[in-house]
């Protein structure tokens, strides 16, 4: 049924299908609403914000049910919405396993995230801006994930980046304590422009998109995903015939999925967004946005993947290979900044970027051989699952160390495990299965990633392997690091000044602890059944994802291709378990030695020769900010300032007073020999001074004399007759 588009009329098929359509409109609606809510009470409000959020989780969950019947609606056209050219796009919805999975999650984790900001946001007279954007933000995504083809898809994609610039942007008043980055001489940025950065640079990605969706329409005739897969074979040949283009169409699609999931060229937005209220970073950087580029890859996947192994096209094959390539980099890149950062948000902001990267690494590894496929498939989708659960929850635990001490920096904390134990325990068990530490969900996923290498077992894949291996170890050492800063660490002068006066930290609201236990506990329960799936596959999360899509791809894929679910076996999970059980001694051993317990002061200490070295380009991350503003923020202004001075100073303003002289002389020359001699004289007076002449000349002819004025009459009318005969004879 998958394959079909349902044929009744457009009421009936949202009724019956409900949730698919209820998920994202709920959503929508409400954030229209919160202006009249605003209204009736701020308590009100907020209440109506997690109805509506509720909302979303309950249609989400509805589709539950049809992802274990094995009998998943598909896609589900509602009615005509768009004709190109004579070819229809119809607006409905694509409901398979991978859709079902992905909604639950944002759902699921965003409902929890608005109850968190009911008391993190308490008091905020802006609140009612700040649910407009937040319900707004998760419809969007919700309809970008259900959308049955990449037009409705854009627009989904575009409400999300329109929402985060405002929700980034959330204190664009701009006041000091808001700035984000320092401390001095280091560069800080208001959060007003933290939310244009995002803004800016993920819609250079967004321009990319567009182009290869033009590319595609112009060969496919289509934009509707089931039909560009089912279609594939025919269009893709087509487009062979144009060397070259295949691989640039594949360039530009992934340059949207890049900038939205702040990948490498296209990450450095990422950091900044820490501007924005901490449940708006748990948002975007848990469940949301930076998932949305995920989703997109693996959502159009298969295209690539027919063109690579089906119509053994070699371009095609640059899709899977260049986002491998970008993840695996991105996953070291990000992790080695996190290292050295002292913003505790922007550590789990790093960590975000670096944990994209496996799955970006995963769906890339997926297409650099036939049996890695489903293989490399399952571990993105499962990281980005597990990957949800974990970062939000740090996120929100973040915010709720914020909240109680008011800075952001590392160096101001330390000891606070004593004043905040629930939001200790709840940190260290995320931050576990942040490092992938057996057996937390982050340990199955992260794990996955490395056996899809050993899948693929090219040589492109065992190097992304030796990548993404050191990215571990460097993700237990900053893991170790922030929680040893946070919590452990002697009390800063900064805390012990709170205390002095008067205000020492405190337990977050329950409310906001609660939701973080909520999802840790979820998080536990995928890790325990990730634990017995090994001696029982039928409860391994793993297994199960991997059965869905397998039938997700069965379901839409045109029958002659043929799909390799790999037999995993013991072996091979043991090699993928002792690579991970090195990496993370390794990581451990730099954590301890550097950080935990050292008894360094980190911020103070002195650093000289290649130590500095590495410290101060990690410090100012890799230098590519900098070189980015550069190049496009300060090299522009530097460019429109050269402009001004030289060629508008000394070619525009020069040559604007001959042409304003040129002009005028013209004017008066026109004025002279035009509208004087010929208007004035020849038409203004010449043209009365000839109708009078003329009525003087005619009036002599009036004498008065009827039978004179018969006479005229009777010769015109002669005349007339003529002319009419001749003109009727074709004489004239």
């Amino acid at each position: 049924m998958a394959t079909e588009a349902v044929t009744a009329t457009g009421l009936a098929l949202m009724l019956e299908y409900w949730p698919a359509f209820f998920c994202w409109i709920i959503p929508m609606v409400g954030a229209v609403l919160m202006p009249v809510f605003n209204k009736l009470g701020n308590k009100f409000r907020d209440y109506m914000a997690v109805l509506f959020a509720g909302g979303a989780v309950i249609s989400t969950l509805a589709m539950v049910p049809w992802l274990f019947s094995g009998h998943t609606p598909g896609d589900i056209q509602i009615t005509e919405w768009i004709s190109f050219a004579g070819h229809p796009l119809n607006f409905g919805v694509l409901v398979d396993p991978i859709s079902i999975l992905i909604v639950n999650v944002v759902a699921f984790i965003s409902f929890f995230i608005v109850v968190y900001s009911t008391s993190y946001m308490h008091g905020d007279e802006h609140l009612t801006r700040f649910w407009f954007f937040f319900l707004y933000f998760l419809g969007s995504m919700l309809l970008l994930v259900v959308s049955n083809n990449l037009i409705q898809t854009l627009i989904g994609w575009e409400g999300v980046g329109i929402c985060s610039y405002g929700l980034i942007g959330y204190y664009y008043r701009d006041a000091k304590e808001r700035w984000l980055g320092g401390p001095e001489p280091t560069p800080m940025y208001p959060p007003s422009h933290c939310g244009m950065k995002a803004f800016v640079v993920t819609g250079i990605g967004d321009v990319f998109l567009l182009g290869a969706i033009f590319i595609i329409y112009n060969f496919a005739g289509t934009v509707n995903y089931v039909e560009l897969i089912q279609t594939a074979p025919v269009w893709l040949a087509d487009m062979a015939q144009y060397p070259g283009l295949i691989a640039i169409t594949a360039i530009l699609f992934l340059g949207g999925p890049i900038g939205k999931s702040a990948q490498f060229p296209l990450h450095e937005w990422l950091p900044e967004a820490m501007a924005g209220p901490t449940s708006v970073s748990a948002l975007i950087h848990a469940a949301t946005m930076v998932k949305a580029g995920v989703y997109l890859v693996a959502r159009i996947s298969p295209v690539f993947y027919i063109g690579s192994y089906l119509l053994n096209i070699g371009e095609a094959r640059m899709f899977f290979i260049a986002i491998a390539i970008v993840g695996g980099f991105t996953t070291f890149l990000a992790a080695s900044q996190a290292l050295v950062s002292v913003e505790l948000k922007k550590i789990l902001a790093y960590s975000t970027v670096s944990q994209i990267g496996y799955m970006m690494l995963g769906l890339g590894l997926s297409g650099l051989s036939e049996e890695a496929y489903v293989a490399g498939l399952t571990a993105g989708i499962f990281h980005l699952m597990s990957h949800a659960l974990f970062k939000a929850s740090l996120f929100l635990g973040a915010g709720a160390v914020i909240h109680a001490i008011h800075s952001i920096y590392t160096f101001d904390m330390g000891g606070l495990k004593k004043y905040m134990p629930k939001t200790y325990w709840l940190m260290i068990l995320a931050t576990l299965s942040l490092a992938g530490v057996p057996p937390f969900s982050g340990f199955w996923s992260k794990d996955a990633v490395f056996i899809s290498a050993l899948v693929a077992g090219t040589p492109l894949a065992y190097v992304l392997l030796a990548v993404g291996g050191v990215s571990a170890a460097l993700t237990m050492a900053y893991s170790l690091r922030y929680i040893w800063l946070t919590f452990l660490a002697p009390e800063s002068e900064y805390v012990h000044d709170l205390e002095h006066h008067g205000h020492p930290p405190h337990e977050a609201p329950v409310t906001m602890w609660g939701s973080i236990a909520v999802l840790v506990v979820v998080m536990l329960g995928i890790s325990l059944l990730g634990l017995g799936g090994q001696l029982s596959p039928g409860i391994n999360p793993e297994i199960f994802i991997e059965h869905q899509i397998d039938h997700a791809l069965h379901s839409i894929m045109p029958h002659e291709v043929e799909l390799h679910v790999p037999h995993i076996t013991l072996g091979l999970k043991a090699r993928a378990w002792s690579l991970s059980a090195v990496l993370l001694g390794i990581g451990i051993f730099a954590g301890r030695t550097y950080y935990w317990g050292s008894g360094v002061d980190e911020w103070n200490m002195e650093r000289t020769g290649f130590t500095k070295t590495v410290y101060d380009f990690l410090w100012n991350r890799w230098y590519m900010n900098k070189i980015y503003y550069l190049l496009f923020v300060d090299g522009v202004v530097l460019l429109g300032k050269g402009l001004h001075s030289t060629l508008e100073k000394y070619f525009f303003d020069n040559i604007t007073p001959l042409v304003s002289d040129a002009f005028i002389k013209a004017g008066v020359s026109l004025h002279k020999n035009v509208e004087q001699d010929v208007i004035d004289k020849g038409l203004n007076e010449g043209v009365p001074d000839a109708a009078i002449s003329l009525w003087d000349h005619m009036r002599k002819l009036q004498t008065g004399v009827l039978s004179y004025n018969l006479a005229y009459i009777g010769f015109i009318l002669f005349v007339l007759i003529l002319l009419f005969i001749f003109g009727l004879n074709g004489g004239i």
